[in-house]
């Protein structure tokens, strides 16, 4: 990937993107100018309504990376200590873990479903009678709600106004 802006090339040496949400993605590009000299770029790209892209970078040079990590830590312990330590920050990467494994999980099932229709269920036996019967859907846990509570004992009186 090459980068050209008036007499400035540079090339992109290493790459690594940070899915954030839906709409946001962070971009960490290590570049390198003719003079085998490396600095980073961190864009943020937010996704409009309209589909389109809105676009920030920052552009971060080699004799600054101690003192923007050390600020950065320090600012990020700084929220998660002081001023929302009740927060489970990795609420978030839990989240994502999960959707995946549900995800991988689905995809199976819906491999494994259709194997399964294919064997088992005849079009024969999907009409009966003139109705329709449909195969149950495996990848789908039925839930049985709870039990409603006992009715109480209402008598005429409690009826009246």
């Amino acid at each position: 990937m090459e980068e050209k802006k008036g007499n400035f090339k540079s090339d992109s040496v290493y790459s690594k993107k940070l899915r954030a949400g839906k709409r946001r993605t962070y971009f960490f590009d290590v570049k390198s100018t003719k003079a085998n000299d490396y600095f980073l770029t961190i864009t943020e790209s937010k996704k409009r309504q309209d589909d389109s892209y809105e676009r920030f970078k920052i552009f971060l040079y080699k004799e600054d990376f101690n003192k923007f990590l050390e600020s950065l830590t320090e600012t990020i312990d700084h929220v998660k200590t002081e001023l929302m330590p009740q927060y489970d920050f990795d609420e978030f990467a839990k989240r994502q873990a999960e959707y995946e494994r549900n995800r991988e999980n689905n995809r199976l099932e819906g491999e494994g479903e259709s194997e399964l229709r294919d064997l088992s269920v005849s079009p024969e036996s999907e009409v009966k009678s003139g109705s329709t019967e449909i195969a149950p859907d495996i990848s789908t846990p039925k839930v049985t709600p709870p039990p409603p509570p006992p009715a109480e004992h209402v008598d005429d009186e409690d009826l009246k106004w």
